[in-house]
């Protein structure tokens, strides 16, 4: 199979309510359409990422197994509602972590592309067709660094606000 584009969608504050240092599923709340968008894309033939920076990992809050846990507790949840996220990327590194091994500046943490450049080891994906949404300054940048389209998402509801900036939606 050749090439399909993908969307990398950032996580806290795009798919779910930003809740600082968010590892528990008690306390995720997805976006209002998130999971349409997602299932939409999925329909399209995109591949679905999620690149997210988690700092609360180098900071001690939580463990990396946490945060796989919620990634787990997430693609359960879409499932059940005929969706799919391809593969989780997360960067747990942070210059001013306290757990010494994560107390790095490194090139997976947005703004950097170590993320996307991750998936691409792993995918054949279409880079001129793929897109980054994201509600960070931080976002916008790596998706300017990638080469692909970066797409602020300001709050509200997720496909509406897809379905406005991308014609095809």
């Amino acid at each position: 199979m050749g090439n399909r584009p993908a969307v990398f969608f950032d996580r806290d504050g795009v798919l779910n309510k930003d809740v600082h240092y968010l590892y528990r599923r008690e306390d995720f709340r997805w976006i209002p359409g998130a999971v349409e968008s997602i299932r939409y894309f999925n329909k399209l033939g995109y591949y679905v990422f999620v690149i997210t920076n988690q700092s609360g990992v180098a900071r001690g809050y939580y463990s990396e197994a946490d945060v796989q846990k919620l990634h787990q507790w997430m693609a359960q949840q879409l499932a059940l509602q005929k969706a799919f996220i391809d593969d989780f990327f997360y960067c747990p590194h942070h210059s001013e972590g306290t757990v010494a091994a994560y107390k790095k500046i490194c090139s997976c943490r947005k703004p950097h592309i170590g993320m996307i450049e991750q998936a691409q080891q792993k995918y054949a994906i279409d880079m001129k067709k793929s897109l980054l949404v994201g509600d960070k300054t931080s976002d916008m940048e790596c998706a300017a660094n990638a080469g692909i389209l970066g797409i602020h998402f300001t709050g509200n509801n997720l496909y509406e606000m897809l379905r406005h900036e991308i014609i095809s939606l």
